[in-house]
């Protein structure tokens, strides 16, 4: 019985640790080629949660304010009608973002997946990772494993969904374990697959 709390409190420290120093306000992060944005429920006419849009309107200001170039986002589309990418796109380029700044991983079925496609498919060596802030440790620590020079920025402005807050601050204990298993497996994402050259065409562009 002893097991699981001293993992949750480990894995906790671990995480907390590895994202020291890293994690910035909106106003205060240092520029980065790319913003990897992570992947959050959208409902069935293709809207995204208010979770995943206060991730998207953070990499819409930091595209903006001239702090990234490009956009990346990366999510859960393992099911035709379900496309977590593709609605975050849509939300974008609605919102002024132009659409050859934007490119989408359909595999980013976890933040560990994420991390490691962003890595090694997309070749993203820098960049800035955008979630919710209880989740804002893992996100960094993972995207800082897979080789990646990463800052985050936490979202907080959801907070006032106190219930739902609540509910993801209290997995997200538990999501840290399995990072840590991760990390300790080197375990390869559900789908690897050839280079991609989105987000280098993307910054060219």
């Amino acid at each position: 019985m002893i097991a699981v709390p001293a993992a949750v409190f480990g894995s906790g420290l671990w995480l907390h640790s590895a994202a020291r120093g890293h994690v910035y306000s909106l106003q205060t992060v240092p520029a980065a080629p790319v913003v990897l944005v992570l992947g959050a429920q959208v409902y069935p006419d293709g809207t995204p949660s208010p979770f995943l849009a206060a991730r998207l309107d953070l990499a819409r200001q930091l595209y903006n304010a001239g702090t990234v170039r490009a956009v990346l986002v990366s999510g859960d589309h393992g099911e035709w009608a379900y496309d977590e990418p593709g609605a975050m796109s849509t939300w974008l380029v609605d919102r002024g973002v132009p659409a050859r700044r934007v490119v989408q991983d359909h595999a980013g079925f976890d933040t560990y997946d994420s991390c490691v496609r962003a890595k090694k498919i997309f070749g993203v060596d820098h960049l800035i990772v955008v979630t919710q802030s209880f989740h804002i440790d893992r996100a960094v620590a993972l995207c800082r494993d897979a080789g990646i020079d990463a800052v985050g920025v936490g979202d907080t402005s959801v907070k006032k969904f106190k219930t739902a807050w609540d509910r993801g601050a209290f997995r997200e204990r538990l999501a840290g374990v399995k990072a840590a298993w991760d990390v300790a497996t080197g375990r390869d994402p559900v789908f690897l697959g050839p280079r991609e050259t989105g987000v280098d065409d993307a910054l060219a562009g």
